[in-house]
């Protein structure tokens, strides 16, 4: 197969103009053994048909990758729960390995799911319990399984459970199991944080979440144990935060600075840094990002790691967003980019020229705000490359500048050009000859169905 005709099937696969005929064509072919197209299996709204093609494929990795489709309904999906390969049915298990933020991955029904925990071969029972994708409700299920495994991670559903079914993972025969109840219940036990702070491997954390008695949090002061995790411990006395808030370590004034209960005039009067790449991982904010309260007292305050982390959230109201948008700060400006989904156009382009090429950039360009109108006139002559391929977003760029950029001498430029559907018919045609090209003609919507047809011949997907 020549390398351009495989890069134009690649872009027909993904053609969203794709009729179903040539559809089930390409699914049915077996790409010299490596199965069809990846874009094809995981189209958004494949038609039944379709799907029907897909599971009764010969080739398991067409069945893994539309196991692992983030697109296929669950229902779709759930229906490779009887595959013959055990492969198959891990990657139904685990679900789609990657996934841009904004898309939300809906879970396999429990009851499914109750089957894959079930099935004979490990890898398929292992790949379920690493799955980031299911519900709630399944994963509180697992409370009474006879895994131990599955009962560990039944505890990540703890607010959920049962007092009953709670008890007994607090009393299980794996110590495993025991401890991460344990974690979750010394929140309101300090008789659980107690027994935890005797456990070599659970005591950091059991200082950081547990309800801690005064004696405790004295000994781990006077004995400088784990202080940066007690410095964030919510139930430690208002003496014990003053001492650490002034501790030499940086790190266990750091830790206190992000405390939740702290005035925004006390938090800001501790002497810690912020590196102007730290993220924002701060977990109590996380937690609250659906949350008015958290979010409002996150997004108001200078500390960088709260705003930081409160630009994560989708939720920030008008008022919070606009606030956040003027901060100033790179990292608030992309996570603005990645997950609220009316981010000012102004943040998006400044984080798109600053970060043009990477993952953020290429969130911001997605974005549905991003701006449009006005740039061909601005950037359609620019140096840099990366700014002439805006133009092709411009709803006023004629076909004359499409095709004149379809010959740009930045590549990116010239299959952003070549993918727009304004792109002269015989220009479009040349460039499914193009190597560099061929892939963004393919997947152009106006390619005519006949030079779809033709792409397919050429690479011997048979008819």
């Amino acid at each position: 197969m020549v390398a351009y005709h495989a890069s134009a099937l690649d872009g027909v696969a993904r053609n969203p103009t794709l009729p179903t005929p040539l559809l089930l064509r390409l699914l049915a072919s077996d790409g010299g053994g490596d199965g069809p197209p990846r874009h094809a299996l995981q189209r958004v709204g494949l038609p039944e048909p379709a799907v029907t093609v897909i599971l009764a494929h010969p080739n398991p990795r067409a069945r893994i990758d539309f196991a692992m489709s983030s697109r296929a309904e669950p229902a779709q999906r759930a229906r490779l729960a009887d595959d013959p390969s055990p492969k198959v049915r891990a990657a139904l298990a685990h679900g789609p390995e990657w996934h841009d933020p904004r898309t939300v991955v809906a879970p396999l029904p429990d009851v499914v799911c109750a089957r894959l925990l079930d099935d004979p071969d490990a890898s398929v029972r292992a790949a379920l319990l690493d799955s980031p994708h299911l519900a709630a409700s399944f994963v509180a299920s697992m409370a009474t399984n006879d895994d131990p495994t599955a009962r560990r991670q039944a505890v990540r559903a703890w607010e959920i459970l049962e007092p009953g079914k709670r008890s007994a993972l607090l009393a299980d025969p794996d110590p495993e199991v025991r401890r991460a109840a344990a974690l979750w219940e010394c929140r309101w036990d300090t008789r659980v944080t107690a027994e935890l702070l005797r456990d070599p491997k659970s005591a950091a954390e059991a200082l950081r979440r547990g309800l801690l008695v005064r004696a405790d949090a004295e000994r781990c002061l006077a004995e400088r144990t784990h202080l940066a995790a007690v410095a964030e411990n919510p139930s430690l006395p208002t003496d014990l935060v003053e001492r650490l808030a002034i501790d030499p370590d940086e790190a266990v004034r750091l830790a206190v600075s992000l405390r939740p209960d702290l005035g925004e005039r006390r938090r800001m009067a501790i002497d810690f840094t912020v590196g102007a790449f730290a993220r924002g991982d701060v977990e109590w904010v996380l937690d609250g990002l659906a949350d008015p309260d958290v979010l409002h007292l996150a997004a108001v305050s200078a500390h960088p790691l709260l705003r930081r982390t409160a630009a994560r959230s989708p939720h920030l109201p008008p008022d919070l967003l606009c606030r956040l948008a003027r901060t100033e700060d790179l990292l608030v400006e992309e996570h603005l980019s990645i997950h609220h989904p009316d981010t000012p156009e102004e943040v998006l382009m400044r984080v798109y020229a600053r970060l043009g090429g990477t993952f953020s950039a290429w969130m911001a360009e997605t974005h549905p705000r991003f701006p449009r109108e006005g740039l061909a006139a601005r950037y359609a002559d620019h140096p840099d490359g990366n700014y002439r391929r805006l133009a092709v977003r411009d709803p006023a760029a004629t076909p004359g500048l499409i095709e004149r950029l379809s010959h740009d001498s930045a590549v990116w430029t010239r299959q952003a050009a070549v993918g727009d559907p304004r792109l002269p018919l015989h220009r479009l045609r040349e460039a499914l000859h193009i190597p560099d090209l061929a892939s963004s003609a393919g997947a152009n919507p106006a390619l005519p169905e006949d030079e779809m047809a033709a792409v397919l011949n050429r690479a011997g997907v048979p008819a």
